[in-house]
């Protein structure tokens, strides 16, 4: 992967996980572009020509969606490869089996990086254009994978670059001020991994991706085609499409996401049902994993206490203290008034009644005594 960085000086650093090397150098400016102009969507260097699946310029958003749930996009392989930082492969699988709903399928005025992403989409076109001379069209179409064995591999290119032998695809992305740090060193591992599936769908050699960070600082880095990731990525990616065709949930992670995923999944027990899996010895490997975990953090939380305990007799009355590594800081919070519901009930027992509202269990995760 080669990094082409605008207005910056710092140096990106190799993606832990990834084998692309990286290295930087700057774009000259150039004139504004045209945005309208065509070129064939085969790059001459390469023989695989994708298919053109389905033309989106007057697909409706629930039929895009539709076909969205077909295969895997650009925007998923992360995720199915299990390297998205906020998606899970087990909330994709879900979503893929239409056991949930994405972001993507809610408003997009209703949620803000969406909204903010798809209104300031042309222009970071725009800025790329001037700064690169390139020229960029829109692709109204989700391209599909020509090897049949790879059907399940989708992408829906946000532009084009034509005339290029170069560049042939330019990827847009924008990030706030949270996102912006996973830009820190440069392209994160799983920008990587979409574009990595865009030119392994379309045959390209090559990608630029245009990012604005944080609404005023834009940045371009160019990412070629890696044959051994996109062997990866399509390994991966083919696993789990099995894992959809097959109905079959894959392994949670320990984020968010697959918690999420979890509850939703399973989420009420039948009364009084119990599984035996004393004799399966997988299950029991994983229970005595916990417990032991369980006592590790048990253990670390005490020691983190006591040297606590220890740190606070040595602040006494100041506010902050100061470290050659650091500082600490132990202040009083501002009192605040609440209100005491039990009293309120206990004297106006009606209000119960008249304000009630009934809040929806969950499941509780508790490891009972032997």
């Amino acid at each position: 992967m080669e990094t082409i960085a605008l207005n910056t000086t710092t140096q990106p650093r190799r993606a832990k996980r990834s084998t692309v090397k990286a290295k930087t150098k700057h774009i000259p400016s150039k004139t504004k572009a045209n945005t309208e102009h065509s070129t064939p969507l085969v790059s001459k260097t390469q023989s695989t020509t994708a298919k053109r699946l389905v033309s989106t310029k007057d697909l409706s958003r629930e039929d895009w969606l539709a076909v969205r749930k077909q295969g895997i996009g650009s925007s998923d392989a992360a995720a199915a490869c299990g390297i998205h930082p906020y998606l899970s492969m087990l909330e994709l699988w879900m979503i893929k089996t239409g056991r949930m709903t994405s972001d993507l399928d809610e408003s997009i005025e209703g949620y803000s990086p969406l909204y903010w992403g798809n209104t300031l989409e042309p222009m970071v076109a725009k800025y790329y254009q001037e700064q690169t001379g390139n020229k960029v069209r829109r692709v109204n179409a989700v391209l599909q994978h020509a090897d049949p064995d790879n059907h399940f591999m989708l992408a829906n290119l946000d532009y084009a670059v034509t005339a290029s032998d170069d560049v042939q695809i330019l990827e847009c992305k924008t990030a706030g001020e949270h996102g912006a740090k996973l830009w820190k060193h440069g392209v994160p591992l799983y920008v990587t991994c979409q574009v990595q599936h865009q030119l392994a769908v379309t045959g390209k050699s090559a990608a630029h991706i245009c990012v604005l960070l944080c609404g005023h600082e834009a940045k371009i880095y160019k990412v070629e085609r890696d044959e051994h990731l996109i062997e990866s990525i399509i390994r991966h990616e083919r696993l789990f499409w099995h894992y959809v065709e097959t109905d079959t949930p894959p392994t949670p992670d320990h984020s968010e996401s697959a918690a999420r995923a979890l509850k939703l999944l399973y989420p009420k027990p039948k009364p009084s049902s119990k599984i035996d899996l004393r004799e399966d010895d997988h299950a029991n490997s994983l229970f005595a994993k916990l417990l032991n975990h369980r006592m590790s953090i048990e253990e670390l939380e005490q020691r983190h206490d006591q040297i606590k305990h220890q740190l606070q007799t040595l602040i006494k009355d100041n506010e902050v203290a100061l470290f050659d590594k650091g500082a600490i800081s132990w202040k009083r919070s501002k009192d605040s008034v609440g209100l005491d519901s039990k009293a309120v009930i206990k004297a106006h027992p009606d209000l119960l009644t008249q304000f009630s509202k009934t809040k929806q269990g969950s499941r509780r995760f508790v490891v009972l005594s032997d």
